[in-house]
């Protein structure tokens, strides 16, 4: 059986792009959006978990974040998770509720997110890059099995590779388009 499959190679590039794209909705570009919390996770219970599973995630008006943790023991667990998630956000704690303002933008912190965007941009571009490594290994073990010819590896790496740069493209749009929504004023 060949060892290269191209449905599965697809399949991961597009969910490379799907994450990126989850991970652009959690920079905030000066309203609020219960999306802007989604990346972060609290340690509790000895294990990481993601915030909407230990709290309610709410937006009273367009200028707050609201957050009600579930359990009173987790309220600072979760208040310096959001802390120390790099986005500039400072909860003010009230009984098991957390309050969040979402400041106005300055033009560093515009930067600052920028430059976020283009970290995230990276990894997901990696991984890409990890997906077509592979894609490219399994078209030699399949050469090697006898399974392919040399002509057909070479017509078929040259498939990976178009399907690589039709990801990498996809990717530089959505982070273009981000980082554009970041720093217009």
């Amino acid at each position: 059986m060949p060892a290269y499959n191209k449905a599965d190679l697809e399949r991961r590039m597009a969910g490379a792009i799907e994450a990126l794209k989850h991970d652009l909705q959690g920079l905030r570009t000066g309203r609020a959006s219960t999306s802007l919390l989604d990346t972060i996770t609290c340690e509790v219970y000895g294990s990481h978990m993601p915030l909407n599973q230990v709290a309610t995630v709410s937006t009273p008006d367009s200028r707050m974040l609201a957050v009600q943790v579930w359990d009173k023991g987790n309220v600072g667990v979760v208040d310096k998770a959001i802390r120390s998630a790099g986005l500039g956000l400072n909860p003010i704690v009230d009984g098991q509720n957390l309050r969040i303002p979402i400041p106005d933008l300055t033009e560093d912190r515009r930067k600052e997110l920028a430059k976020l965007a283009g970290s995230y941009s990276e990894k997901a571009k990696i991984a890409v890059r990890n997906v077509r490594r592979d894609g490219m290994d399994a078209l030699k073990t399949d050469e090697k099995k006898g399974e392919i010819s040399e002509d057909e590896r070479k017509r078929l790496e040259a498939e990976v590779q178009k399907l690589t740069d039709s990801a990498v493209a996809d990717l530089d749009a959505a982070t273009a388009a981000k980082e554009k929504e970041i720093l217009a004023k």
